[in-house]
């Protein structure tokens, strides 16, 4: 058994709200020299840049995971990570058709830009990404199941966007088994009774490349595949 930092909530430049300098190959060289062994990339609704960011991370010795952030139709944020490609961008094919018809506006919420692992610009993704798809919280869990993956809510002490600030209380029948916490989480916070039991992850949700801080949080694994870590998300 080994233990490996991790982060497993990154933007990249396809998401709106993330910075154009979170390309691909610099993500993930900042996460090599912070330290990282272990890292998944989360854009909003996409999985665009995931090939990309896993081929610039393996050049820097980092195991990547293909993944997104996923926003249901109660605009809860939820962690979906996969431990191939193929699967990744099966379940993102499912997601966009679940996306409103609308366009990106890059003056008002940003460039969403597709990149390869040397940084080039590929395109840019014209459908806006940061939107609620039509799948209810209580969906997300068994639907990722069904493509191999794993999902927890993001940010869970979050004050908008997350599981407990838009229901009020965590619901043990959406069937998740761990719950992400964020750096600014307050002390405490874990302690409400309705999330006795609940196991906790650490990631940074970060967007721009001075988020990315040194690693805080390790877990424990007999080996590193990707599939190794989702089944210690699975418990």
């Amino acid at each position: 058994m080994k233990d490996y930092f991790y982060d497993l909530h990154l933007h990249s430049c396809l998401s709106p709200c993330g910075s154009d300098n979170m390309t691909p190959a610099d993500l993930a060289g900042i996460c090599a020299l912070a330290g990282y062994d272990i890292v998944a990339l989360t854009d909003h609704n996409t999985v665009g840049n995931c090939s990309a960011f896993c081929k610039a991370a393996e050049h820097y010795g980092l195991l990547a995971l293909p993944g997104m952030e996923l926003t249901t139709a109660e605009e809860i944020h939820v962690v979906c990570l996969f431990s191939d490609l193929g699967s990744a961008y099966a379940f993102g094919e499912y997601v966009r058709s679940h996306l409103p018809p609308i366009l990106n506006r890059p003056d008002f919420f940003g460039h969403q830009y597709f990149m390869d692992e040397e940084d080039h610009i590929l395109g840019e993704e014209s459908a806006l990404l940061i939107g609620a798809t039509d799948i209810p919280v209580c969906a997300v869990s068994a639907l990722v199941s069904s493509y191999g993956g794993v999902a927890y809510p993001a940010h869970i002490d979050h004050d908008a966007f997350s599981l407990l600030s838009n229901l009020g209380l965590w619901i043990p029948e959406a069937g998740f088994r761990v719950a992400e916490l964020s750096p600014t989480c307050p002390d405490g916070f874990t302690d409400r009774p309705d999330l006795k039991g609940v196991e906790f992850i650490f990631d940074s949700d970060a967007h721009y490349l001075h988020e990315i801080s040194p690693p805080r949080h390790t877990i424990t694994l007999p080996e590193r595949p990707a599939q190794a870590v989702l089944e210690y998300l699975r418990g």
